[in-house]
């Protein structure tokens, strides 16, 4: 009998456990013994981070993006629609144009997604960086922009851990490189009482803000956004004014998580933290932002339980009990600026030691954004 594998997402995550299991199981899937198939909401495959370099004219739209069927080993089936929900008991995930995919293991990728509706007119008045148009709009602001206050505000949770700095750190380079520097204010402000959630990381970013002189406000929750006014008001009552508004919103799980009945309240799923599955569930798998795990939303974090997954598949297809486990490991670039960059790697045990950035880790990071690309033999 036919075993089906169905993926939830066409994202790095499930890309990777897609293409994996389709390598190891080459011949089987070939005499119809085993079936992949991903199912997807777009024909494009979109690498995210791209966005931010988007954001400051770095990059142009369609580098960031390729058409899923490029992506994928060709003997892995695409559905392309839109989940309505996922029923565990019938063992299908039901498409909103009626019809059912059936599935003997279930890996859920869906991601996340900006929320900044939760956060009263941040959409009329803020600027983000988070989706193709979103970036755009904020590279226009940023073309138009010749001096003023520049508040950087985040919510939480969010995807990438480091984007704030990130672009916090890019923002006031490009201020210099525009010439209007003695002309600008840079503020950020973060929710918690130091300069990022990873205690290593806020020690690494003080003294940087001290020498480029970014202003910090700490246990600065967004509420109110008054596009008139320019006003950004915090949960703890402080009032901010600003010339440009740039958030990282808090975001959320996908609803076809929410009309399932699988997630919490933010829409993220219950998964064990090592075995990746869904709690309460031996053939469904969750991996990437779509997890309620207490770890990083990020695209490494993704490919590394990627990993784990096919790995296990694979060996459960083959008359295994999946026995490997995710160690709650994470590798994060962070661009300080137009021209440098260090990183973190971090796990369950092991916190982040970020080193001394440098031109060639930025060169690295610039790197791999097109060795993103490179399939099937490459990254993905």
């Amino acid at each position: 009998m036919m075993k089906k594998i169905v993926i939830l997402g066409g994202g790095v995550g499930g890309t990777v456990v897609a293409n994996q299991v389709a390598r190891a199981m080459t011949t089987e899937m070939k005499s119809g013994a085993i079936a992949v198939t991903v199912i997807t909401e777009s024909t494009q495959h979109i690498y995210q981070p791209m966005f931010l370099y988007l954001a400051f004219d770095r990059v142009v739209p369609a580098e960031a993006k390729k058409p899923e069927r490029e992506l994928l080993d060709r003997h892995i089936k695409i559905v392309t629609g839109i989940a309505d929900r996922i029923d565990p008991e019938s063992k299908q995930v039901r498409m909103t144009d009626g019809t059912a995919v059936p599935y003997d293991y279930l890996v859920i990728a869906t991601g996340s997604r900006p929320a900044p509706e939760q956060v009263a007119g941040l959409s009329e008045g803020g600027h983000m960086f988070y989706t193709e148009e979103s970036a755009l709009k904020l590279r226009q602001a940023l073309h138009d922009f010749h001096g003023g206050r520049i508040v950087i505000t985040v919510g939480v949770p969010h995807k990438c851990p480091v984007a704030p700095l990130e672009f916090t750190f890019m923002v006031q380079e490009w201020a210099q490189s525009q010439g209007i520097a003695d002309q600008t204010e840079i503020v950020y402000t973060y929710p918690i009482g130091r300069l990022h959630s990873l205690e290593p990381v806020a020690q690494w970013a003080e003294p940087v803000f001290a020498a480029r002189h970014i202003e910090p406000h700490i246990f600065f929750n967004p509420e109110l956004v008054d596009p008139v006014k320019k006003t950004i008001t915090s949960l703890e009552g402080e009032v901010l004014d600003y010339d440009l508004l740039v958030a990282i919103p808090p975001h959320m799980g996908q609803d076809v998580i929410g009309r399932s009945g699988l997630g919490d309240a933010g829409q993220w799923i219950p998964t064990h933290r090592t075995s990746l599955q869904m709690e309460g569930s031996e053939d469904v798998f969750v991996l990437g932002d779509a997890t309620n795990l207490p770890i990083s939303k990020a695209g490494s974090t993704a490919h590394f339980e990627a990993d784990v997954v096919a790995s296990n598949l694979v060996n459960l297809l083959q008359g295994g009990l999946g026995s490997m486990r995710y160690d709650g490991k994470v590798f994060c670039f962070i661009e300080t600026g137009l021209t440098k960059a260090t990183y973190i790697t971090f796990d369950y045990v092991h916190p982040p030691k970020p080193t001394e950035p440098t031109e060639m880790i930025h060169m690295f990071k610039l790197a791999y954004n097109r060795l993103y690309w490179l399939t099937p033999a490459g990254l993905l």
